[in-house]
């Protein structure tokens, strides 16, 4: 692993949500709209939904060639932007072969429904007005979109991170979606580990006395300082270490170099997201409990009927190897897979490398991919 390949990762393009604005050469997002109330798990009705979306090279004639990610906590619907190295020719995302399609969780400020979207009601965006929604009630808008563009079968899933918990749900809901899906770094319900990181920037965040105005510039610094929480059970003690090294002849003794990253990366959120979109999705981890109503964890997994795949990173300590363990062993028939790196729960993302050969093996031992006829 070398600097260059961690400076990918700490400094790669993010689209501003504020504005909406993406590179141009790259925009390819659309967007599904529905005129009839969306229903939410909490008893809450949104007057209407919205879905941005991308997709990437066609569909088969056959509708056989569908491939399904979703995306992690403030990433958007264009894979090519926030996972960099998985999508192009000869990649495990390739366009020329598979019909890829990745859609902005509800709640999220990238052009789906959420708390920067405009309430018909006020003629204002909802802000800290709009309502808590759950994983389920995202996957809900996912089968939506499905719908609307005709796909009833899709090859394979894909989800990491909070994808992975909508991946999850989606499989436990409707078993017969997917006929083979991936998990990475992700758990069947939200522990006690990560419920306690969210509660911490709920703390911050409200200590911002701006929180609660009807704004998307609210609560900036108390965003800034969740996000800072956030990045140390993203990246952990190496990735740290590492890039971050102060310079043996500095002045101040109270001056570390990662005091001015953090506030960097606090600013940089602060430039592209809102704090109540930020809050809402973080919320919508709390809710995850695929086990909820169903009798328990193991009851719901064992309804997966997809050839499943789930990834492992040996020093992610938000979603730690024993996590995924778990997972892979509540569901029939299912390969585990750890990827060795030192950059923690963020190495979903760098290690493009080792996920294409994971994935491209996957693909060659598991059942033949007969149903995949592209052009």
């Amino acid at each position: 692993m070398t600097t260059l390949r961690l400076s990918i990762l700490f400094h790669r393009h993010t689209p501003d949500c504020r504005t909406n604005r993406l590179d141009p050469v790259n925009d390819m997002k659309q967007f599904f709209e529905s005129r009839e109330p969306f229903s939410l798990e909490s008893g809450e009705t949104l007057p209407s939904l919205t879905v941005a979306y991308h997709t990437y090279g066609k569909l088969s004639p056959r509708r056989d060639n569908v491939i399904w990610v979703m995306h992690g906590l403030t990433a958007n619907s264009d894979v090519a932007d926030w996972w960099p190295g998985t999508v192009g020719d000869g990649l495990f995302l390739d366009p020329g072969k598979y019909f890829i399609v990745c859609a902005n969780m509800l709640g999220s400020c990238y052009g789906t429904t959420g708390p920067s979207s405009i309430n018909p009601a006020t003629g204002s965006p909802w802000c800290g007005s709009f309502p808590k929604v759950t994983i389920r009630d995202m996957v809900q808008a996912h089968k939506l979109l499905a719908k609307h563009l005709g796909i009833t079968r899709i090859h394979e899933m894909i989800g990491v991170s909070l994808g992975g918990f909508q991946a999850i749900e989606w499989m436990v809901s409707d078993p017969d979606i997917a006929e083979n899906v991936m998990f990475c770094a992700t758990d069947s319900s939200c522990s006690p580990w990560l419920a306690a990181f969210n509660q911490s920037m709920y703390m911050a965040i409200k200590t911002d006395p701006t929180w609660g105005t009807p704004s998307l510039d609210a609560a900036r610094q108390g965003l800034a300082t969740a996000r800072s929480i956030a990045l140390i059970s993203y990246r952990g003690p190496f990735a740290y270490n590492m890039s971050q090294k102060d310079s043996e002849e500095k002045e101040d003794p109270f001056f570390h170099r990662v005091q001015t990253y953090q506030e960097y990366q606090g600013k940089k959120l602060c430039d592209r997201f809102d704090v109540y979109s930020y809050v809402r999705i973080c919320q919508s981890g709390d809710s995850h409990d695929v086990g909820r109503g169903r009798g328990g964890i193991k009851n719901a997994l064992a309804r997966i009927k997809a050839e499943t795949l789930v990834i492992g990173i040996t020093s992610d300590i938000l979603f730690p190897p024993a996590c995924l363990e778990e997972l892979a062993a509540n569901i029939p028939g299912s390969r585990l897979e750890v990827m060795h790196s030192d950059f923690a729960h963020d190495g979903f993302l760098i290690e493009h490398l080792q996920l294409n050969e994971i994935m491209h093996r996957w693909r060659k031992e598991r059942k033949p991919d007969s149903g995949v006829n592209c052009f």
